[in-house]
């Protein structure tokens, strides 16, 4: 079996996998059901935002940009997915 290089922005990508699986965007891979769990989403968006601050000035540029990126797209679907809902 091959080992996968866990990396920081192989990281953050699972983050984000887990936050549009709480908002019901993609089934979990393990039950393959869709489920949506808005606040896990926004604590799960919460720890990426600490992670954001924490990591400051210590990331590549595309570690950076990737973040960015990530961030965004997440509190977007958090935005959408919440719209009208308590969470």
């Amino acid at each position: 079996m091959t080992e996968h290089k866990l990396d920081f922005a192989t990281f953050l990508l699972s983050l984000a996998g887990t936050i549009h699986m709480s908002l019901g965007l993609i089934p979990n891979p393990q039950t393959g059901k869709t489920d949506k769990n808005l606040n896990a989403a926004k604590e799960t968006i919460n720890l990426l935002e600490i992670l954001k601050e924490k990591t400051k000035g210590n990331l590549t540029k595309e570690e950076e940009e990737l973040f960015d990126n990530l961030l965004f797209e997440c509190r977007m679907g958090y935005m959408k997915c919440s719209d009208g809902q308590a969470g």
